[in-house]
């Protein structure tokens, strides 16, 4: 049994859900998210909480108990409070803009990146060199930001590139033998 699996998981008062056979449906004021879940897990609901629990002891299921509880925990808070990821550009030349939801970077290439979001991703730019991805979906937001930083990832000698927002870049010395 999973410690994680085991924890009730607690509804604020303005969310629906719904549980239609082994699809569960969380409607909140930011959005509505639906996910289907593993043969081996049930629900419990009550009017102000669910329980995630285990149809038998097989190991799937078991590997998938803690999994689930996290998922649908997910599912309640990014309807309720949405989640986000920021991101800062490092560089000389390096900045960014939106241009019709699209976010575009100039990162040292010979040419300029466009990067598309999803449909429900929102993407904001403060002064050029801090990006915000905002959604409901935590594991659309955290790719959509993956991505942002793979077009320039932070290099170890200058520090130059995209990193999220407190991460630490380990720094390497540079050409130590030059000039005898």
């Amino acid at each position: 049994m999973s410690r994680i699996g085991k924890k009730i998981i607690l509804l604020p008062t303005n969310l629906i859900t719904q549980l239609d056979g082994q699809i569960i449906t969380v409607k909140g004021p930011k959005g509505t998210l639906s996910r289907t879940l593993p043969e081996g897990i049930s629900l419990e609901m009550n009017d102000s909480t669910i329980l995630v629990q285990t149809n038998g002891n097989t190991k799937t299921a078991n590997q998938l108990h803690g999994l689930s509880r996290t998922l649908i925990s997910n599912m309640i808070e990014g309807v309720s409070n949405g989640f986000s990821k920021k991101l800062q550009i490092q560089g000389v030349g390096y900045r960014s803009q939106i241009d019709n939801k699209n976010l575009i970077l100039s990162v040292g290439y010979s040419h300029v990146v466009t990067i598309k979001p999803p449909n429900n991703i929102e993407i904001k730019v403060e002064n050029n060199t801090n990006i915000t991805v905002l959604g409901i979906d935590k594991e659309v937001v955290g790719q959509v930001a993956s991505t942002i930083r793979s077009t320039r990832p932070p290099e170890p000698y200058n520090g130059k590139g995209i990193r999220y927002q407190g991460e630490f870049v380990k720094r390497k010395a540079g050409k130590a033998g030059k000039g005898k």
